[in-house]
């Protein structure tokens, strides 16, 4: 894949044309009509009502722009943390360190993220680290909007007025399908390294294409992904999974660095970048098939654990590792069930990952081989099918048999197994439980003579 092709840049100052201390403003009564979020409304209503400046911004004013229904209304306001929390004292409260904000919690599990305007963060504890370790400086709208990271995510829209103020030139961006930092991309993506990752969701996601100082910030800011939360980019590379775009967003970060980075191991199985061999070749492309089948699953509905999310990307890894021929790691390679865990360890400890999802990830793996080829005689399909982690392990192989384009009735087969082993009798279950854990006498040796 070859880099994004450049698009108009913005003047030496980083700052899109339009920019200015008064906002291009745009009539939005139709946009408004298309809110089906209540609470927000109402968070905001209570705000202005109180003296407070707020308004709906980033992703969900974005999205109803270019005709997507939003996930989440986020709210920005002049109110600090402490105000908000006195105005909603029954339902919200105070989260956060890095980046204080409160969360307002209505019925049916409605959360309201309501964040303070944002000023220019403190000075970098270093001379030339642009990392904001902590962003709690307030300011005003016009500072808020300038601190967000993309143009498009700039826009902030007043339900009362049923107006869009637009301080960063997203409006442009956004018909124009260019995706860039607000100010200079070799500031901005040091600041916060995520955003190379939210940057490749949002252009895979919206079909856009990144501006061209963006994408070459982004390479060569890569590396710096090293230093944020392991935590916050994990996350960030599940959203990436469960976009329905994997496949594309994987290959942009490929192509920019980002998965030898945070991937290494996933990066060294799929061969180098330009010329391969064969065997590579082969590698990379059953890869990506999974990931296309990933995606073709998510348009459908489907929405992968993290378990299952972190077993997709390394079960193939697994399997190399299992084959003397192809194993990478010294030394002959283990049993099957110890290669799940080894091809795991590295993610496991750099990501923080829970026990339990790293626990069910290596089990997933593990019980592949079970689908293609049963146990012996001990081997009860029934207690196999209602084990915890099942109903996982059987997705991925689905999604392997969509991938491999072969499979499909040992897959078909499996499932009406599960959907015999749910409705079985317990008593039954118990039983072929209790069958499946005797063992079998041991046969007498005879002495020697």
């Amino acid at each position: 894949m070859s880099a994004p092709p450049p698009d108009p840049s913005p003047p030496a100052s980083g700052l899109p044309s339009s920019e200015g201390n008064e906002p291009r403003i745009v009539e939005a009564a139709d946009l408004v009509d298309e809110i089906t979020d209540t609470s927000s409304l109402r968070v905001i209503s209570r705000l202005q009502r109180n003296g407070h400046e707020a308004y709906l911004v980033g992703g969900c004013v974005r999205d109803l722009l270019v005709g997507l229904t939003p996930k989440d209304f986020d709210v920005a306001t002049s109110a600090r943390p402490r105000q908000v929390r006195r105005l909603f004292p029954r339902n919200s409260h105070i989260i956060g360190r890095r980046f204080r904000l409160v969360h307002i919690r209505f019925a049916g599990d409605t959360v309201i993220e309501t964040a303070t305007f944002r000023g220019e963060p403190a000075e970098a504890t270093a001379e030339g680290d642009l990392l904001i370790r902590e962003d709690n400086t307030f300011g005003t709208a016009i500072e808020d909007a300038r601190r967000r990271d993309f143009t498009v995510n700039g826009l902030f829209l007043d339900p009362d007025s049923e107006r869009i103020l637009d301080w960063v030139g997203g409006l442009e961006d956004l018909d124009a399908g260019i995706l860039r930092t607000i100010g200079d991309p070799e500031v901005r993506i040091p600041e916060d390294p995520v955003r190379i990752l939210r940057a490749i969701k949002f252009a895979t996601r919206l079909g856009f294409h990144i501006e061209d100082r963006t994408w070459r910030a982004m390479c060569d800011n890569a590396h710096e992904l090293e230093r944020s939360a392991p935590p916050r980019v994990l996350e960030e590379i599940l959203r990436l999974l469960r976009s329905g775009t994997a496949l594309g967003a994987f290959k942009k970060m490929r192509h920019c660095g980002v998965l030898k980075i945070l991937l290494p191991d996933l990066d060294k199985h799929l061969g180098p970048h330009g010329d391969q061999s064969e065997a590579d070749h082969k590698r990379a492309e059953s890869f990506w098939r999974l990931l296309e089948a990933l995606d073709s699953a998510v348009h459908d509905g489907y929405e992968p654990t993290t378990a299952t999310s972190l077993a997709l990307l390394y079960h193939d890894i697994a399997e190399c590792e299992a084959d003397p021929k192809t194993r990478r790691a010294k030394g002959d390679p283990p049993e099957w069930q110890k290669v799940t865990g080894e091809v795991l360890e590295h993610l496991i400890g750099n990501a923080r990952l829970s026990r339990r999802d790293s626990s069910r990830a290596r089990k997933i793996i593990f019980q592949q081989r079970t689908f293609s080829r049963p146990g012996g005689r001990r081997f009860r399909p029934q207690v196999f099918c209602l084990s915890e982690e099942f109903p996982e392990a059987l997705e991925l192989f689905r999604l392997r048999c969509e991938a491999r384009g072969e499979g499909w009735d040992i897959y078909k087969a499996w499932e009406e197994r599960y959907e015999s082993a749910s409705s079985a009798d317990p008593e039954d279950i118990a039983d072929e439980k209790k069958r499946s854990r005797r063992r079998r006498p041991r046969r007498k040796r005879k002495p020697k003579t």
